[in-house]
């Protein structure tokens, strides 16, 4: 069941009530950055391109998903969720999946999403960090992936909104994705959102909020051959909202090209870790 939730409207999910508001205030600085979000076929042709790529060919999602127990999760919610992405990687049987982004666009993909797994699927506007008006305690389950380095400011929300035995599950980029680009140009803006909230500093920032901490490490590479121009090419224009503030994303797109013709090929560092936290 897809619902919308125009201003205020109240919905009653596994016996509890949530009175919600349709909301979202764009951070200006953030302003350009989303807009790689807002293309929803070109978001998910970039995630088909990276799994193409990628050394490492098992799901990220289906190790993230064997560390929460689904006989005891019934409510979810996923901050900064997208399109979806995560609940594509999931089977049914919960009750609820809640998605929160700033992007009307990634509305009708994530509904589409959701409601395959979930009794109710909602989507709620919501520029984070932001109040979420929900009782504390409400989810078994909260996601984020690949989003909170936009938001840590928000993990005090989640911390409340998640259950006394839940689960909040982060998956995210290690700073070392940076390292190959680095050889030629200054990325040091992109390398301040991603410190925001890494692979490296997350532990540290979590436990701030949480008491239990466990990580996996997800070793990854995106690989380039000769015959892979219009992909990297494809790839380069996917990042240019992120990198814009540090290089002409064209020039680095031509360097990278040319890179790639002269050796053959290009590989760049696509490490992630996940985080599994509880109070």
């Amino acid at each position: 069941m897809k619902t919308d939730t125009p201003f205020t409207h109240c919905f009653t999910v596994s016996n509890f009530l949530f009175t919600k508001a349709d909301r979202c205030v764009i951070n200006p600085r953030m302003n350009e950055t989303i807009k790689s979000y807002a293309n929803l076929a070109f978001h998910r042709k970039i995630s088909d391109l990276i799994k193409e790529h990628s050394e490492n060919k098992e799901d990220i999602r289906n190790i993230a998903k064997n560390e929460i127990k689904w006989d005891k999760t019934h409510t979810m919610l996923d901050l900064g969720c997208g399109y979806g992405w995560f609940e594509e990687g999931l089977e049914e049987g919960l009750d609820l999946a809640f998605g929160i982004d700033c992007l009307d666009e990634n509305k009708a993909g994530f509904l589409k999403a959701a409601d395959k797994i979930a009794k109710k699927a909602i989507f709620e506007r919501i520029q984070l960090p932001s109040p979420i008006e929900m009782p504390p305690d409400s989810f078994d389950l909260i996601v984020s992936a690949y989003s909170l380095y936009f938001f840590p400011g928000a993990l005090s929300e989640a911390k409340r909104l998640l259950c006394p035995e839940g689960v909040f599950l982060v998956i995210t980029h290690s700073e070392s994705m940076l390292i190959e680009g680095e050889d030629f140009f200054n990325f040091s803006n992109l390398r301040e959102v991603i410190r925001h909230f890494s692979a490296e500093n997350g532990e540290t920032i979590l436990k701030k909020y949480f008491s239990r901490i466990k990580s996996i490490d997800y070793p990854n590479a995106l690989m380039f051959t000769k015959n892979d121009s219009s992909h990297l090419a494809q790839y380069i224009d996917f990042k240019k909202e992120f990198i814009s503030k540090d290089v002409n994303p064209e020039v680095v797109r031509e360097k990278m090209l040319a890179e790639l013709k002269e050796r053959g090929n290009v590989k760049f560092n696509k490490d992630d870790r996940i985080f599994i936290a509880k109070k």
